[in-house]
């Protein structure tokens, strides 16, 4: 890096500590508490503890859990009145809104001084960052994606070629299709059947986005139990690999640490796969609860996303923290993605796992 480059990173790193600063009397309280445990959805969690506690002196009890151990945990610790997380970075918007929001085991706390760079729709809950999980081939089969359109995973031609997570292995992938079945995404996706086939489609389940989750399981879904293990399947050199899997963006980072050939197909309609939020959410009963709100306000800077910023796929709240270089913009993904509606997913859900089920095993 040049004398030049460096010092521009030197001056952007001090401005963006300065303007994210935290209140004299936050600190001080915190530093008082000495302590602050938080329950994590994600294993990057460890690295911000190691920063958090560097620059504060306060020592972190970080825990990464499945969405679905997360949920569970909290409420069980709620309803029994056992201490346990002061926060959480938590993931699975149906179960975060009806189970932890709802009952009151867990809100919002939004730092007076974030309040005006975090976006207003980000806010309450409050949102931590966005991870994407995009269709992806295999780039050394294919120079170019080999569909454009969803319907084409329930040809016979690709009958056992798209790769997806097991949905009961992470409730995000339930969310997704539980949002194809909402009357906005079904109306698209009845489009999109209309477009590839040149006739409208003809129903035998409520919508055309049942059909679609129909359609894939009955030309032979290959699920999977990671998304590491899929990106790994469909991005494997050598092997002339024809298949098509929707795992977590931040795999393509594979390319290069695993030598992996992934591409997204960002043309595939009528969307080219789904986004979920992570949210930061202050637990009822918090025994440290000022080192929970220090240790939130840094989770929103651009020190305390350091962790997250290593990769592509995850964009945080704070729109003055850039995407990873190569990106694109959380802005553009977001035009072309499905995203959560928490309160529909939770009163939908239900149906969608029966309906799955009844297909699916």
């Amino acid at each position: 890096m040049k004398w030049k480059e460096i010092l521009v990173f030197a001056v952007i790193t001090l401005l963006a500590v300065s303007l994210f600063a935290a209140s004299a009397s936050l600190i001080a309280a915190a530093k008082k508490e000495g302590k602050v445990v938080v329950y994590s959805i994600s294993s990057r969690i460890s690295n911000a503890a190691a920063a958090f506690e560097k620059k504060y002196g306060i020592k972190v009890e970080a825990y990464d859990l499945h969405d679905y151990e997360l949920v569970e945990k909290v409420s069980k610790e709620a309803k029994t009145g056992v201490a346990g997380a002061d926060f959480v970075i938590a993931q699975d918007a149906g179960r975060v809104f009806g189970e932890l929001i709802k009952p009151g085991y867990v809100y919002t706390y939004m730092p007076e001084d974030m309040k005006s760079v975090i976006p207003a729709e980000f806010q309450d809950p409050l949102v931590f960052a966005f991870i994407t999980k995009v269709f992806c081939y295999n780039s050394q089969t294919y120079t170019y994606p080999p569909v454009d359109n969803i319907w084409a995973l329930t040809d016979p031609a690709w009958k056992g070629k798209f790769f997806f997570k097991d949905p009961f292995k992470e409730g995000v992938n339930m969310n997704f299709l539980t949002m194809v079945t909402s009357p906005e995404w079904s109306a698209k996706i009845a489009k999109a059947y209309e477009d590839y086939y040149g006739k409208p489609i003809h129903l035998t389940t409520p919508n055309a986005g049942y059909e679609w989750i129909k359609g894939i399981l009955n030309n032979g879904l290959v699920m999977f139990t990671s998304d590491t293990k899929m990106s790994e399947s469909v991005g494997v050199k050598g092997q002339n690999v024809k298949a098509i899997g929707l795992f977590a963006y931040t795999k393509v980072r594979y390319r290069t640490s695993k030598n992996l050939a992934l591409m997204p197909i960002m043309g595939m309609e009528p969307f080219a796969g789904f986004y979920y939020p992570a949210y930061l959410l202050m637990v009822k009963n918090a025994k440290h609860p000022n080192a929970a709100k220090l240790f939130i306000e840094f989770l929103l800077t651009p020190e305390g996303f350091e962790p997250w910023h290593h990769s592509p796929g995850v964009y945080s709240s704070n729109p003055e923290i850039s995407p990873f270089p190569g990106d694109n913009a959380f802005k553009i993904w977001k035009e072309i993605l499905i995203g959560e509606d928490g309160n529909y997913i939770f009163n939908h859900r239900a149906e969608i796992e029966d309906f799955w089920g009844s297909f699916a095993y």
